[in-house]
C-alpha cells in the first residue's frame, strides 16, 4: 500500500479514511507478525512509516470530525 500524504487524506470523506485506516492496520499487523515469526523484516523502515502514516490519519479524521 502507498503511503498516504495529508494534502491526500485532507480531499477524502470521512467514511474513505475509516476504509483506508482499516487497511493500514491490517497491513501493520502482517507486517510485524511476518517479521516476528521470520526473525527478519524485508524494509525494516516501512512498520515505521506505516505507524506514522496511522497517526496522521487519525489526527485529520479527528480535526475533521471537529469541524463538522
Amino acid at each position: 500500500m502507498a503511503i498516504l500524504r495529508s494534502n491526500e487524506i485532507w480531499e477524502m470523506e470521512i467514511e474513505e479514511i475509516q476504509e483506508k485506516l482499516i487497511e493500514l492496520k491490517v497491513e501493520l499487523n502482517k507486517t510485524v507478525s511476518k517479521g516476528a515469526a521470520a526473525g527478519v523484516i524485508d524494509n525494516p523502515g516501512q512498520v515505521k512509516e506505516l505507524k506514522r502514516t496511522i497517526a496522521r490519519v487519525l489526527t485529520i479524521m479527528s480535526q475533521k470530525q471537529k469541524e463538522n
